[in-house]
């Protein structure tokens, strides 16, 4: 065998050999996580990996290797761990800097150039019926598999008399009902565009951006190019503000991480462990059965899908924060082949709209809730439930733990235990990695499928290797 033969066998195998190491290194943990035998194994297998990093040229790989890191580093030296955060917290300081004038400048720029107020409405209702189906489809795989899995039956719950705390400190309406109908739409409408972008209010942005972008496509071409030309170069320095953000990607992902595990205990990933199976199962079910079928149906190119939308899932599987992933998704799909006027419009509006992995978890939790505390649900309450969280998923967006704050209010209305929610916060961390992701890459192929839908797909073509960048991925 020539050396350019062994080079490329060991560049194919290596990281499945690094892999496999690692996890055994993890199962040494599971039997002692201060095991010096463990944690020499996988730092044995980080080496080996990070070996076969070094000779990637793709963003993702790093990310995904210094998440390894991370984990390593909360196991190891947890007081060092717990410091890290403030890198995470960077990192996400600059991709709220970008999510605002990003989604601006591409909205109204793509509504600016096509006017037409009906094409924004047609694009409009096709995006919601796509939205509703999965997300309906979402709520019913939550259902099925706690019904199944009966991961509440038998779980005992301290009585501590009060919601948690950990939810109700969360923000003005923590603990609150959620928002009626009349409340969610003066929350959809910016009174003020300053306050929307400095709270982060997506959908509220969104708004102003395609009403902005609708009065500016009714004014004349000579008095509307100087502010459009504008506004595109904006969203052209947006994007590459974005890829300058994503250089730090690894150490921000690695920090959190190593925080998460550093803080929590390597524990956490043990206790409840039923529960936080079925939502990954049924997570799993939700891809076969819904999101797959969505794909085929509208003609997505698989492979070329899930290699764009790698790496803004992994972001997202890291940060367990949709908001950090969301530039580099609305990047990928673009270059995907998704028109850009599209893209600004169906992902931020699927942030508050097309949250199908909060809904399956939400009917995932409220059903472990009622088993826990052994109350008894019909068929009959566990549909008006899930017709209730269908609602009330989409009255908190944007408020800090909207998901935690729907799942109090939920059990509140259908008298369950609210203190198998504080049971519920020791794996959060570890269900929130799942729900964030399925709903980054539910809004990206949502991108596609309207833009197919729409006829206005046009796939680029595979580009070439480059040098280690984020658009490399």
């Amino acid at each position: 065998m020539s050396h350019p033969q062994g080079r490329a066998l060991l560049r194919r195998y290596l990281p499945f050999f690094g892999s496999a190491l690692y996890a055994a290194g993890v199962g040494f943990a599971a039997w002692g996580a201060q095991s010096a035998l463990g944690a020499g194994v996988r730092i044995l297998s980080l080496a080996i990996l990070g070996l076969w990093a070094a000779g990637r040229r793709s963003l993702t790989v790093w990310i995904f290797w210094s998440m390894l890191v991370g984990v390593e580093t909360g196991l190891d030296v947890p007081a060092f761990a717990l410091h890290l955060h403030i890198f995470s917290e960077l990192f996400l300081r600059l991709i709220e800097a970008i999510v605002a004038p990003l989604i601006l400048g591409t909205l109204i720029t793509g509504v600016a150039a096509h006017g037409d107020s009906r094409e924004v409405t047609r694009l409009s209702v096709k995006s919601l019926i796509y939205f509703e189906v999965l997300t309906t489809i979402a709520l019913a795989i939550g259902l099925i598999a706690i019904n199944v899995s009966r991961a509440g039956v038998g779980v005992s719950v301290p009585k501590t008399g009060s919601p948690p705390s950990a939810v109700t400190a969360s923000g003005p309406e923590a603990g609150s009902q959620p928002f009626a109908w009349e409340q969610f739409l003066l929350h959809v409408v910016p009174e003020n565009l300053a306050k929307s972008v400095a709270e982060n209010q997506i959908l509220q942005v969104a708004v102003f951006a395609v009403l902005f972008g609708l009065a500016l496509g009714r004014i004349g071409e000579e008095t509307k190019r100087p502010l459009l030309n504008v506004l595109q170069s904006l969203t052209a320095t947006m994007f590459q503000f974005t890829n300058l953000v994503m250089y730090s990607a690894p150490i921000a992902v690695g920090s959190a991480l190593a925080y998460t595990v550093a803080h929590s205990g390597f524990h956490v990933m043990f206790s409840l462990s039923k529960l936080v199976l079925t939502l990954y199962v049924a997570i799993a079910a939700f891809v076969l059965v819904g999101m797959l079928p969505a794909a085929i149906l509208f003609r997505v190119p698989l492979r070329r899908f899930i290699a764009a939308v790698a790496e803004p899932a992994t972001i997202a599987f890291a940060t367990s924060t949709s908001e950090a992933a969301l530039p580099i998704a609305m990047e990928r799909m673009e270059e995907l082949g998704v028109p850009r006027r599209i893209v600004g419009f169906v992902i931020p509006t699927g942030y508050s709209f097309n949250l199908a992995g909060s809904a399956l978890y939400l009917s995932l939790a409220s059903i472990f809730a009622a088993q826990s505390g052994g109350v008894p649900m019909s068929l009959g309450t566990q549909l008006m439930l899930m017709g209730t969280l269908m609602l009330t998923s989409k009255g908190v967006a944007g408020v800090p733990r909207a998901v935690l704050i729907v799942l109090l209010a939920t059990a509140a209305s259908f008298r369950l235990p609210l203190d198998t929610i504080a049971a519920l916060l020791g794996v959060d961390v570890l269900m929130d990695m799942g729900r964030t992701t399925v709903n980054v890459v539910g809004n990206c192929l949502a991108s596609v499928a309207i833009a197919q839908w729409e006829g206005e797909f046009v796939l680029s073509p595979e580009p070439e290797t480059q040098a280690l960048a984020p658009d490399a991925g």
